[in-house]
């Protein structure tokens, strides 16, 4: 990490090395100064005084005497019910525009890892929906924050391309498409076979219900299912004929999925592909049923006994040696390892997958691969509209494409008069309206449940990704006014004052890669969400209580601009990191 812009954690860190000989410090608790104390920052410290084992005012003096040596009498310190309150001396405020003005500003280096980060993933039946987007959105931002911080980045998504779910689709086309293509049918690839898929649901629960009347036995009845089982175990034999209207009926959805990616800006370093994995899988799992670490039942099936380790029994491959999606999931992370050599793996997956993989990692750990702690699941909460859950049944799915439109058509209707110039029309409205989608999705944490209304995640006013597009926009304004009136000075720093809304922006600005680093360490991109709408908030305060541009005093014009510079800076770097695009101009 850059060793000045950070000065008081980095200078606070090394004071509890120095003084207490503790090489690791749990992560410190920096916080704005409460309005009723003089002060900047306040580090807490009661965590500290636990962990130290002594008492809180001996801490606060040793720490803030340290940091007030270290840094030459800037800062001044109290210390208030277990709170440190470190007080910047006007000269303070100086050092720290000057350091923020270094180009090292952003430059955050940690001990580089090579990581893979595992999102989307979607299933080959079927459009991406409003959950892939969150999936999505997170894992992309979360590429960046770490790739940001220095760590070398694999961005990749394994796609469901084989089972059972494909071959509903499959059945379904073969059976009722008469030939049909999605360029005869004029739609999007993934859109014309998820309508198969569906159509297969439809008439598989009307099977079951003529079954029920007629009372007739299921073991007996041909069923859609059984005709689809039956295509997954000629997919599995290698079927010339099944294996190429799969690899036709894959591509269709492929084109769909490269067009939803390409507009949401979602990109991958590695695609993978589970047919091309799962005998990996399956070889891995008839030898750990030798070694004894599996068991066969009777019908032939593969199964692992967890309930030691507090789950239940597991199957593993079914009774006619087909796979399932955890025989995939242990080969995938087998070859991952072999292969890229990788320090870790991050597997972005919705909660309802909780289990999934706690049975995973015990499954692997009991085969014997030490890296198994090197995996990790960030867990998110799933998304829900004003009227719910979504449920794909009952036909209240959202699908991305739609939602994409649907953005950019909120912003056109908002904007269309006021804002946006006109030769600039559609691909302004749709960066705002990306943008509004984006930054409504990242700002909540993703293990946070998120009520999805497309209406109110779009308003120039309010926390929202439009609000922050338009403070910059008005950043880059101001630049253009000021520099057609005055002209950029060489100018000493000393009897410089800022006053109190230029010491806030100041303050918060300072904060920019410390929540880089506690994003990167979370794997939350909501800190930094947050944080840029903090940063729009205060510069809209002082915009509103301070005369930026003063002809008649063109040195603190000067001193003001670059407190603006690196505002813009500031936001752009922080919405780049959400995938969120700027627009110079509203």
């Amino acid at each position: 990490m850059n060793d000045h812009l950070q000065s008081i954690e980095k200078i606070v860190r090394e004071s509890i090395f120095v003084l207490y000989k503790i090489k690791y410090c749990p992560e410190l608790d920096f916080q704005y100064t409460k309005k009723e104390h003089i002060g900047d920052i306040t580090l807490v410290l009661f965590s500290l005084s636990k962990k130290l084992q002594k008492p809180i005012e001996k801490i606060g003096n040793d720490i803030g005497n340290y940091v007030q040596n270290q840094l030459k009498g800037l800062i001044q310190f109290s210390i208030i019910r277990g709170f440190l309150n470190f007080i910047f001396e006007d000269d303070y405020y100086i050092y720290l525009l000057k350091e923020m003005l270094n180009t090292n500003f952003y430059d955050l280096k940690y001990t580089p890892k090579k990581i893979m980060v595992e999102y989307s993933s979607p299933n080959t039946n079927k459009p991406l929906h409003l959950g892939h987007i969150r999936n999505s959105l997170i894992g992309a931002s979360i590429a960046k924050i770490l790739k940001m911080v220095g760590h070398e980045i694999i961005r990749t998504q394994i796609i469901n391309d084989r089972g059972i779910h494909i071959c509903k689709s499959m059945i379904a086309w073969k059976k009722f498409g008469k030939g049909k293509t999605p360029d005869s049918a004029k739609m999007k690839g993934d859109h014309f076979v998820g309508k198969y898929y569906s159509l297969f649901d439809k008439i598989y629960c009307q099977e079951i219900q003529e079954l029920s009347k007629k009372k007739h036995s299921k073991e007996n009845y041909n069923s859609i299912l059984n005709q689809a089982r039956e295509l997954l175990k000629k997919w599995e034999s290698g079927d010339s004929e099944i294996r190429n209207t799969w690899r036709i009926m894959n591509q269709w959805v492929y084109n769909g999925f490269k067009d939803t990616y390409k507009k949401l800006g979602i990109n991958f370093d590695k695609i993978e592909y589970e047919s091309d994995i799962y005998k990996t899988g399956k070889e891995i799992v008839k030898k750990g049923l030798k070694k004894g670490i599996f068991f066969q039942k009777k019908d032939g099936s593969i199964w692992i006994d967890l309930s030691k380790e507090g789950f239940d029994q597991k199957l593993l491959l079914r009774s006619d040696q087909t796979s399932v999606y955890i025989t995939q999931d242990i080969g995938t992370a087998v070859e991952r390892f072999k292969k890229y050599n990788i320090d870790q793996i991050i597997y972005i997956v919705g909660k309802e997958q909780d289990y999934h993989f706690q049975v995973l990692f015990h499954i692997l750990k009991r085969l014997g691969y030490t890296w198994v702690n090197k995996l990790f699941h960030l867990s998110y909460e799933m998304v829900y509209l004003p009227s719910g859950i979504m449920k794909s049944r009952e036909g209240n799915v959202v699908d991305a494409d739609s939602i994409i439109l649907e953005m950019s058509s909120i912003a056109k209707k908002n904007f269309s008069k006021k804002f946006i110039k006109k030769e600039e029309d559609k691909q302004s409205y749709e960066i705002l309206g990306l943008g509004a989608l984006k930054y409504f999705f990242l700002k909540i944490d993703p293990r946070k449940k998120i009520i999805f209304n497309p209406e109110k995640s779009i308003d120039f006013k309010g926390k929202t990704g439009t609000y922050i597009q338009y403070t910059y926009s008005r950043i880059r304004s101001l630049e253009l006014k000021f520099f057609n009136l005055c002209s950029l000075l060489n100018y000493h720093w000393s009897n410089i004052k800022f006053d109190i809304h230029e010491k806030n922006m100041i303050k918060v600005l300072q904060k920019y890669p410390l929540i880089l680093k506690k994003s990167a360490i979370q794997l939350n991109p909501s800190l930094i969400a947050n944080y840029i709408y903090e940063v729009s908030k205060t510069f809209n305060h002082l915009y509103q209580n301070k005369r930026l541009i003063d002809p008649l005093n063109v040195i603190h014009s000067n001193i003001c601009m670059n407190i603006i510079h690196i505002t813009g800076n500031v936001l752009k770097s922080g919405m780049n990191l959400l995938g969120i695009k700027m627009l110079d101009r509203i």
